[in-house]
């Protein structure tokens, strides 16, 4: 049981160990936050579903390959939590929610977006 725990997480378990520096998105208001950011930075959005087991293994790759900390700057969204949230980012960055679901803004728009085994780290690089 162990082993699957550590594919997958315990449920409900909320990436204790991340190694990223995860700005939580939690308020509506933040969504104009990132745009205004992104015009000097690019922003990642990552849309995770905490009772998602795919969802789970797409974060915790994307986390282990993530290596651009400073060049990008990372949110976290708990789309259970805040799906109204998730919602307005679909309609804001005309993307069509997925989840879970990576999301890159630059310069006020979006100008990529993964879902499920599309989500990789490296491919950020093209984005920038």
């Amino acid at each position: 049981m162990s082993f699957i725990k550590n594919i997958f997480g315990g449920s409900g378990d909320e990436n204790p160990q991340s190694k990223m520096d995860w700005v939580s998105l939690t308020d509506l208001g933040q969504l104009h936050e990132i745009t205004d950011l992104s015009h000097e930075n690019p922003v990642v959005i990552f849309k995770h579903s905490t009772r998602c087991s795919i969802s789970r293994m797409a974060l915790k790759q994307f986390e282990n390959e993530f290596t651009l900390k400073d060049k990008v700057t990372p949110y976290f969204l708990d789309l259970l939590n805040h799906r109204e949230i998730s919602n307005a980012i679909a309609a804001m960055f005309e993307v069509v929610h997925q989840s879970p679901q990576l999301i890159v803004v630059k310069a006020g728009k979006a100008v990529h977006d993964a879902s499920h085994s599309d989500i990789d780290a490296e491919d950020l690089k093209n984005y920038l």
